[in-house]
């Protein structure tokens, strides 16, 4: 879509019955992840906008917001969206929440359309370069392919879903995957204690910190995710090594990064006892006893039957986590639930 293309594209938006949308984002080549293309497709065709254009997507995006959408695994592009432009979405209907409430063994887009469109969809470009412009030929082809055949797809979910009475169902989970589509936000003093960092002592923690600290600078500023900038295995070493004796950096450290992640290792062996974050226990897994476990597996054979006679998924009815809640307090745990799970799970 080009600069002056906007207006014609929201009107045609107004007149259409429908809307289905997508996303494409750069999680690979940009840092932080940035949004790169969205896909309509409406009554009247299908659609790409450049969100890299300097045009502003608020007019686009303040009409979708009133409409309900149709597309398919919404949760990464509801947060995606909601992160870069503020965007809530008034309503969705989900396929791919569909297809699992139906029952369906393959729930993936692709899947879908073969098996019951009977179109095979063009692959190979996920992992493609999406803030590239131009877009390729294919690149074009297969995003238009992410909405392309949505409305038809839905038509025929919504049927089953009104055949097994399960469209209030799909609406209930619906919403709250719409209410929970905020993103999460970075926690400065947990993000760091990547993989590895259990075994490292409270020293070797502060360097590690200061590494992981210097290293999201040097991300951003290359606009490059992290794991490009030094990876978490090396972070990890340099601070086993740093924590023993004067640092020698490995091969992985390029010339232009040595003084910056000798700094960080400085800053850390600077800092006084009282200051270095403490060592902790891996989360060791909760122990039913009791009541409880006689709870817990009354509950999970409960799920597990009604699961089997729906034709679902049990973890569509509750997740173990879920289980757990509902074994230590049931009351409680249920009214945290959706209608249609608590329906299905009590006695």
């Amino acid at each position: 879509m080009t600069r002056n293309e906007q207006p014609t594209l929201i009107e045609a938006l107004r007149r259409s019955p429908w809307i289905a949308i997508d996303t494409e984002a750069d999680s690979l080549h940009s840092y932080p992840e940035k949004l790169c293309l969205v896909q309509l497709s409406h009554a009247g065709g299908d659609e790409l906008v450049d969100p890299l254009c300097p045009e502003s997507l608020t007019p686009l995006l303040d009409e979708l917001s009133t409409r309900e959408l149709t597309m398919h695994g919404a949760s990464f592009d509801l947060r995606l969206l909601r992160r870069t432009h503020g965007f809530v979405a008034k309503q969705i209907f989900d396929t791919e929440i569909a297809a699992r409430l139906v029952g369906r063994p393959h729930s993936g887009l692709r899947d879908l359309v073969s098996e019951i469109l009977g179109v095979e969809l063009e692959k190979g470009s996920q992992q493609a370069n999406w803030s590239q412009r131009p877009l390729t030929p294919k690149m074009v082809e297969y995003a238009h392919g992410d909405t392309r055949h949505l409305k038809p797809l839905r038509d025929f979910l919504d049927g089953e879903l009104t055949r097994l009475g399960r469209q209030s169902w799909h609406r209930e989970t619906c919403a709250r995957l719409v209410a929970r589509s905020v993103p999460v936000a970075p926690d400065p003093s947990r993000d760091w204690r990547i993989r590895g960092s259990a075994r490292l002592g409270s020293r070797a923690l502060a360097i590690l910190r200061e590494l992981w600290l210097w290293r999201e600078e040097e991300a951003i500023a290359r606009n490059r995710p992290p794991y490009f900038v030094l990876s978490h295995e090396t972070l990890v070493r340099i601070a086993l090594q740093a924590e023993r004796k004067a640092v020698a950096l490995p091969p992985e450290v390029k010339a232009a990064q040595q003084s910056g992640v000798e700094e960080a290792v400085v800053r850390a062996r600077a800092l006084p006892e009282a200051a270095l974050p403490k060592q902790e226990l891996p989360e060791q897994p909760l122990e039913l006893t009791g009541r409880a476990r006689d709870m817990f597996n009354a509950v999970r054979t409960r799920r597990d039957r009604r699961a089997a006679e729906l034709g679902l998924e049990p973890t569509l009815i509750a997740t173990k986590a879920d289980l757990i809640a509902l074994a230590e307090d049931f009351d409680a745990a249920i009214g945290a639930m959706m209608a249609w799970q608590a329906a299905l799970l009590q006695p």
